[in-house]
């Protein structure tokens, strides 16, 4: 199979689809490696590092996706790369279709076969291809969040950790599972005074466990996220319901009960955002105030740190691209159902219902796609 990688062209996306350590492996199994151009320097990979695994540089992305069978990508396909695609061509990378009608439609004209990251499962319910990007943010969202809250960037100024004397800053974080994890890991070894609400009194006992009394676990309830956000310094959103459109958790008119200056950080941005006044920003111009509070709602926050985030994604997606690559997407759906969840797109249909749901479109099990 010829294996095409693209350099990334969304704003300030520094990370790229395939490592040559990943370039290296699929070269070994017998497949055709194309590379554009200066696609992995972003995250400190150079044209001669993929040489040296065995693939060919191309000059340009029209070339890659006119050449390849399979292409595999890190952020969703922007408008002119949907364009490129074709009938039988398999698109394996980041979709996130449920707040974006334009993409789901352009994919669905396409014909492509699309495969998301984002939905592919593990047997343990969980979301491998998903979850190291899930890591990366949750560690940047208290980094973030805390430059936020300086005075010069229109924040509180307050200092995470406070000072002896000073108490520290309240941190509230939506959302116990990996962003919410690692958030908490992060803001509670910044000094920061932490509260974690999730729906899961199972996962709530996990973090008490792990965490040693070092943050406070509540239950998540429309009343106590709203009390919680009224003498909140920083609130995270860390939610997400697979595959499906971020639940709006925070309203416009709950803006006005929380301290001027406070910081929203939305890691939820990529499924539409958790809170209602949320739109996606981008590395270069990441923040903005509404009524008084700031939202800092980068849509692609692991490209702040290419290299780590690439290969992190890259070490996750490797085998699946070599199954996908080695069997074709039929045979390797239909051999791994965890594989099969991923597809979001087949043959012009719509084969994810929960983005059906979002964007009141009809859709088809994946199963049914097997037999198209």
């Amino acid at each position: 199979m010829k294996i095409g990688c693209p350099k990334e062209i969304k704003p300030q996306e520094f990370r790229v689809g395939m490592t040559p350590d990943a370039a290296r492996e699929a070269v070994a199994a017998g497949h055709e490696v194309l590379i554009e151009t200066k696609a992995g320097l972003g995250a400190g990979f150079t044209d001669d590092d993929y040489r040296a695994a065995g693939a060919a540089i191309v000059d340009t992305a029209e070339e890659i996706f006119a050449r390849a069978d399979m292409i595999v990508k890190v952020k969703e396909p922007q408008p002119v790369e949907r364009k490129r695609l074709r009938p039988g061509q398999i698109l394996f990378t980041y979709l996130h279709l449920a707040p974006d009608p334009e993409q789901t439609a352009d994919l669905l004209a396409s014909g492509a076969t699309c495969i998301a990251y984002e939905t592919v499962t593990d047997a343990r319910g969980g979301l491998p291809l998903l979850a190291p990007m899930s890591e990366v943010a949750g560690r940047l969202a208290p980094q973030v969040g805390a430059w936020s809250l300086q005075k010069a960037n229109g924040g509180r100024g307050v200092l995470l950790g406070g000072v002896p004397g000073v108490a520290p800053a309240n941190v509230v974080i939506v959302g116990g599972g990996v962003v919410g994890t690692a958030a908490a890991r992060v803001a509670v070894g910044m000094g920061a005074r932490v509260t974690v609400l999730d729906r899961s009194v199972p996962r709530l006992s996990y973090l008490d466990d792990i965490f040693h009394g070092k943050l406070v676990t509540q239950y998540s309830s429309a009343a106590a996220l709203a009390e919680l956000a009224r003498t909140a310094d920083m609130v995270i959103g860390a939610v997400l319901i697979p595959g499906a459109a971020a639940p709006k958790l925070i309203s416009r008119a709950q803006l006005r009960d929380m301290k001027p200056g406070a910081v929203l950080v939305d890691v939820a941005i990529d499924q539409g955002g958790c809170f209602e006044t949320s739109r996606a920003t981008t590395h270069q111009d990441p923040i903005y105030e509404v009524d008084g509070v700031l939202h800092y709602c980068v849509a692609n926050m692991p490209g702040a740190v290419a290299r780590t985030s690439t290969q992190a994604l890259g070490n996750a997606t490797m085998p699946f691209m070599l199954a996908l690559a080695n069997k074709g997407w039929k045979k390797a759906c239909a051999d791994d159902r965890h594989l099969l969840a991923g597809l979001n797109v087949h043959a012009g249909k719509l084969t994810y219902e929960a983005v059906g749901v979002a964007l009141g479109l009809p859709s088809i099990s994946a199963e049914e796609a097997l037999k198209i």
